[in-house]
């Protein structure tokens, strides 16, 4: 299906939504698991620097650790970023007017949502 003036958001969103709240679910899953996976990954690398006893090696644990946290962070914000830079487009705004994105907001954002499969709240 190409964008052009026959693409209705609304119903795009209606027929897609049980893919995107497939889709919100693995996002949701990533985003709660990513930060685990670096704490564990950190205490693992700060742990056998600190047994080494090596400042080198310690500066470069500690500085890994930096990078990956920067990465989760970054991971789990990246869905809230992306819908806030689509909100402040005038012309997102005027599109999705008779609210078909929302739809698909809460499939991507909120899939255990009352609107997306019935177990809890919006």
């Amino acid at each position: 299906m190409l964008i052009g003036d026959g693409f209705n958001l609304t119903e795009f969103c209606s027929s897609t939504k049980e893919i995107l709240t497939f889709i919100g679910w693995a996002l949701t899953i990533v985003k709660v698991a990513i930060p685990f996976i670096i704490i564990a990954y950190g205490i693992l690398d700060l742990g056998k620097a600190v047994t080494a006893s090596k400042d080198e090696e310690i500066k470069t644990a500690a500085k890994r650790l930096l990078f990956r946290a920067i990465a989760g962070i970054c991971i789990f914000f990246v869905p809230a970023i992306v819908l806030w830079l689509f909100r402040t487009v005038s012309e997102f705004n005027q599109a999705t007017a008779g609210g078909g994105f929302t739809t698909c907001e809460n499939a991507l954002l909120r899939p255990w949502g009352t609107g997306n499969d019935g177990t809890g709240d919006n």
